[in-house]
């Protein structure tokens, strides 16, 4: 195959046609028609040793097979850097005979907003070829970056092996933020010679604080699905198909994608995940593609917080590898990522979340460490449901939520007034708040939004509506947010079926709980914990470093003198130990302290 995707029509015949016949697609070309029994009972049924990318009973194009014993099917094939067979078998799935056998990448924004990760796949080692990216700015420059290469053997998956091929992984740095960039993908052979792919673009992130209009998708549990019809494993996603007809079909109208959790389903059916990434290339290569850690995870005694038995041994192997996301452990899938006016705190629900764990101190470091006059919008981005839901299953536990969701997390949320908190998990929209379409003020709560609508098979909602779940609908769909600037955001529900917006939220956010002043009078201001490094090496203030508990930072320029006053307060005592800061100090500003 030269090309990511082709359609094929494969015709086949049977000289005792049954209404149980089909058609499975295998690649490698070569597989095993035996059968095995499963490793995992709640994985289902093996059947066969080796297990089809997809198949198609033989009537499916032809009702009338069973008398004529003739059909073709028109197939549409991922490039998996190898080769395919077609096989006919009778019996169903569940008792399987032969009757006959014939003869893309993805963007991923890194912590800093001045770099880009490409990530792709190809058959190529590095004892084949060397990987590069050549890129730069629109209608500018082109340079060459080489890319790492990673992959693993089938001692890291249990069940559904299938050879992964090579992960390049390549990272753009020194962007300028909001710029159009080109870049393509390339191999650099043994003789000298160059494969390349077609070319690709993407805008650059927007620097933290940035103000103009930026727009980011959220959803969950999207999977993936056959474009032909096919059946595969796992065959509940059927709309996943919807959903990301309409973001490709929206390209331009968004910045960033947070595809949060339950990402293709593929339980250690390694083919699955090229059939995945297949379907969202066309977003992935274009916007940064985030995940967040999912649900179908790994196996008791491995560490989860959960005792899951249904990763088919997958574990996150691949997942972690292939999406290259700012996490400083890729074992431990929390991170913090920043967009324009946007914090985003991804946390991992599979890993314990309570007070005193590492996880906990990460997301707390997160919420503290934003400069909310730069960075307004303030957004917790989690799996689990660890907030309000009132999907049934949640609701007959009397919870509402993830058993300890909300005991360690509440505090928090409402400490750093976190503005929305997002999940997946329930496979359902729903969205908490006193408003229904408009607020104007300080916000008094977190807005709880589940957008776990994005493929997979849909929840039932509990018949009991609480107070605080202002919308809810059992349908596939996506959330829409747009900052217009540091004191307006639009939250928007759209539908994966026809794109339509099919609820809405506006907040005028005034920042005065926060900042003590609004956005637009505030003075310059920004944390200290970011100069806490610079201010420790100043020669007057090294030694009384330990004996201030640093709350607050403010500039003030003497453009006479040509220094930067630093003001150091505490809630209790102020120590100033240089007489040059004091006199500054006393001839600018007088704080009234507790």
């Amino acid at each position: 195959m030269e090309k990511n995707k082709e359609w094929v029509t494969v015709e086949y015949s049977s000289s005792k046609p049954s209404i149980d016949d089909w058609i499975g697609v295998f690649s490698p070309a070569n597989f095993s028609s035996s059968t095995c029994l499963p490793e995992n009972p709640r994985v289902g049924p093996q059947y066969l040793c080796t297990a089809p990318i997809k198949y198609q009973f033989a009537n499916f194009s032809n009702s009338k097979y069973k008398d004529s014993g003739k059909g073709s099917l028109k197939l549409q094939l991922i490039n998996q850097r190898s080769d395919f067979s077609f096989v006919l078998f009778s019996g169903r799935v569940s008792n399987p005979k032969v009757v006959a056998v014939s003869n893309m990448p993805l963007l991923i924004q890194t912590r800093l907003y001045t770099h880009m990760t490409v990530t792709w796949t190809s058959g190529y080692g590095i004892d084949l070829a060397e990987p590069l990216i050549e890129w730069g700015p629109k209608g500018g420059q082109q340079i060459r970056s080489l890319a790492v290469t990673l992959t693993f053997d089938r001692n890291s998956i249990t069940v559904g092996w299938r050879d992964p091929g090579f992960i390049h992984t390549c990272f753009l740095k020194e962007l300028s933020p909001n710029s159009p960039y080109t870049y393509k993908l390339g191999h650099k052979l043994l003789n000298g010679t160059y494969i390349w792919s077609g070319n690709y673009q993407f805008k650059a992130s927007p620097y933290p604080g940035q103000n103009s209009v930026q727009r980011v998708i959220i959803f969950g549990d999207m999977g993936k699905d056959e474009a032909d019809g096919s059946n595969e494993y796992n065959n509940f996603q059927r709309g996943s198909l919807n959903t990301t007809k309409q973001l490709i079909d929206d390209l331009k109208n968004y910045d960033i994608v947070f595809h949060i959790g339950d990402i293709c389903y593929a339980n250690g059916y390694l083919s699955q995940w090229d059939q995945f990434t297949s379907q969202v290339e066309p977003i992935a290569s274009r916007v940064p593609y985030m995940i967040a850690r999912w649900i179908i995870r790994d196996w008791p005694g491995t560490g989860s917080f959960y005792g899951n038995m249904d990763s088919g041994g997958e574990c996150g192997v691949l997942a972690e590898t292939m999406f290259f996301v700012p996490a400083e452990n890729r074992a431990k899938f929390w991170y913090s990522t920043d967009y324009g006016m946007f914090r985003f705190c991804i946390a991992d629900t599979e890993h314990d979340w309570r007070e005193g764990t590492e996880q906990y101190k990460f997301i707390e470091h997160c919420l503290a460490s934003v400069d909310r006059q730069k960075q307004p919008w303030l957004i917790f981005i989690v799996h689990r449901v660890l907030g309000y839901s009132s999907t049934d299953f949640y609701a007959n536990e009397g919870s509402f939520a993830e058993p300890m969701g909300r005991d360690d997390l509440q505090k928090l949320w409402q400490k750093y007034k976190v503005d929305i908190a997002f999940y997946g998990g329930t496979l359902t929209n729903i969205c908490t708040s006193n408003e229904k379409h408009y607020y104007k003020g300080s916000l008094n709560g977190t807005i709880h939004v589940v957008a776990g609508g994005g493929g997979a098979s849909l929840s039932d909602f509990s018949t009991f509506t609480p107070r605080w779940s202002l919308f809810r609908d059992s349908d596939y769909g996506f959330v829409k947010l747009t900052a217009f600037d540091h004191s307006n955001l639009l939250l928007k529900y759209k539908k994966s079926s026809n794109g339509e917006v099919y609820d809405s939220l506006r907040i005028s956010r005034d920042y005065r709980d926060i900042l003590a002043c609004a956005v637009d009078s505030c003075p310059s201001v920004t944390l200290a914990s970011s100069f806490r490094e610079d201010f420790y090496r100043s020669r007057d203030c090294r030694e009384c470093w330990n004996s201030l508990t640093v709350h607050l930072v403010i500039f003030f320029e003497n453009k006479e003198l040509n220094i930067t006053l630093l003001a150091l307060i505490r809630l209790n005592k102020m120590v100033l130990q240089s007489e040059k800061i004091d006199k500054l100090w006393k001839s600018y500003v007088h704080l009234s302290l507790e």
